[in-house]
């Protein structure tokens, strides 16, 4: 793909009140254009690399170009500007940074100089997109920054900090070059069949098709627990009134965040709050109890909740163990058929009138995801916890994050390149001619190669970066 040589420009730090903010440059033309800005001891043109310069940000014009509405039109602002010289820059192209100082038109006023200076605006992601396309990253390490900017837990720190490194890019290298030799002497067998004994597909080349099957199944069978820790969970409360939902959510959180009263019907709106579990960022959503009847607003609440509960990753269901079963109890169960389910029994502080058992005759929740808690007690709400864990992804000591696929478009491709081995190693075990395998294995390179860019276009390309902010 080709690589652009214009310079762009952007701020690369958030709006809003802070000490410092960055305006980035890149490009071959970078420093000129820096230099049409900065005003210091000496012009950034000769510069040694990793060096940091003060002096005045100016609007561009020969000692003292007007800024439009500027007071002083010699001034824009106070600077620290850093150079960064190819390749050793995060684009491998000049860089040129202007430190400036916090707030909304500092730095606002630095950028319109640089767009004067002859750069032009970045679109979203268009640095990482450069470092790229120049090199310096492949496209799961690039993929990465977005997730690192975006992380909300340490663990989906450490996670996109892992793919940042190239953990999985490197795994998948391996992998790569185990396939590359199979294929080699597949292809081998094909065109020189005399030479090398024959065209079958030697029993080795199948267990080495195995073997690399195996790996691919091994990084999807942690892609649960990784794409949660990624994206986080949403888990939606449910449950006839009065069974104990708020006073269960305000437990969970650790502090009276949802009204409780003995009244049905007083949670009306969606209760929102945000909790980690084993890593993962849960947002846990409080809900009107289901019910036929009421007034028109509880109505409306509702059916709110159950529109939640459809959107929700997973249902948390909460019920009364005090009490038998209800008919809105099992309206609800039919609701929830083919969702995922965790049961929560609340109020085992008091005499059991509802056994996990039962619950089992209205929905398909195996026993390890039945629990019995009480929201007055404390008592087995790690035991909720653990189990929420589990549903997350989360096995005894924990998965690791090192060189785990989270990134839904990585596990679709490697999911493919799985599917293209199986064929080839099915081809191969029933006697099919070799160019069958072949095509088979090549078909599995090119869908590992889609997560670390080396067999995209450049559309899907832009739907990647276009995710990423400007100035990133």
């Amino acid at each position: 793909m080709h690589v652009p040589d214009d310079v762009i420009a952007a701020i690369a730090t958030a709006a809003g009140t802070s000490g410092l903010a960055v305006v980035r440059v890149s490009g071959a033309g970078a420093l000129a254009a820096a230099d049409g800005v900065f005003r210091g001891g000496s012009a950034l043109a000769g510069a040694q690399a990793n060096t940091t310069h003060h002096g005045w940000a100016v609007w561009p014009a020969s000692n003292g170009g007007a800024d439009p509405g500027g007071d002083r039109p010699d001034r824009l602002d106070e600077v620290v500007v850093a150079v960064f010289r190819a390749p050793h820059s995060y684009t491998r192209e000049d860089v040129v940074e202007f430190s400036c100082h916090g707030g909304r038109l500092p730095a606002q006023r630095v950028l319109a100089a640089l767009l004067h200076a002859g750069a032009r605006l970045a679109r979203p992601g268009e640095f990482t997109l450069r470092a790229f396309l120049n090199g310096r990253l492949d496209l799961a390490q690039a993929e990465a920054v977005a997730d690192l900017i975006q992380a909300e837990t340490r663990a989906a720190q450490e996670l996109a900090l892992s793919q940042l490194a190239g953990d999985l890019s490197r795994r998948l290298d391996a992998l790569s070059e185990r396939l590359i030799d199979s294929l080699a002497e597949v292809e081998a067998r094909v065109d020189f069949a005399e030479d090398v004994g024959g065209i079958e597909v030697p029993e080795r080349v199948v267990e080495a098709i195995g073997g690399a099957r195996a790996d691919l199944t091994a990084l999807l069978d942690g892609a649960v627990y990784a794409r949660a820790v990624r994206e986080g969970v949403r888990v939606v409360m449910v449950g006839r009134p009065n069974v104990g939902k708020s006073s269960l959510f305000n437990a969970l959180l650790g502090e009276e965040r949802a009204i409780v009263t003995d009244v049905p019907g007083t949670t009306r709106d969606l209760v929102r709050e945000r909790l980690e579990v084993a890593g993962v960022s849960v947002t846990l959503v409080d809900a009107a109890g289901w019910r036929e009847g009421g007034d028109a607003v509880e109505a409306i609440g509702v059916e709110r909740a159950r529109a939640a509960a459809e959107d929700s990753q997973v249902a948390l269901w909460v019920l009364d163990r005090s009490a038998p079963l209800e008919d809105e109890d099992r309206a609800i169960a039919v609701r929830l058929a083919g969702k995922r389910v965790l049961a929560a029994l609340n109020k085992s502080d008091r005499p059991a009138r509802l056994a996990p058992a039962s619950v089992a005759t209205l929905i398909d929740v195996p026993a390890h995801l039945t629990i019995e808690v009480s929201a007055a007690t404390g008592a087995g709400l790690d035991d909720l916890r653990a189990a929420l864990a589990g549903m997350l992804g989360v096995t005894d000591g924990g998965p690791s994050l090192a060189a785990a696929v989270a990134n839904p478009r990585h596990i679709e491709a490697l999911e493919r390149a799985r599917a293209a081995l199986e064929r080839a190693a099915g081809a191969a075990r029933a006697g099919l001619p070799g160019e069958i395998v072949a095509l088979e294995l090549r078909e599995s390179l090119a869908c590992i190669g889609e997560v670390s860019g080396r067999t995209l276009g450049g559309d899907l390309l832009d739907r990647i970066f276009g995710r990423f902010c400007v100035g990133k």
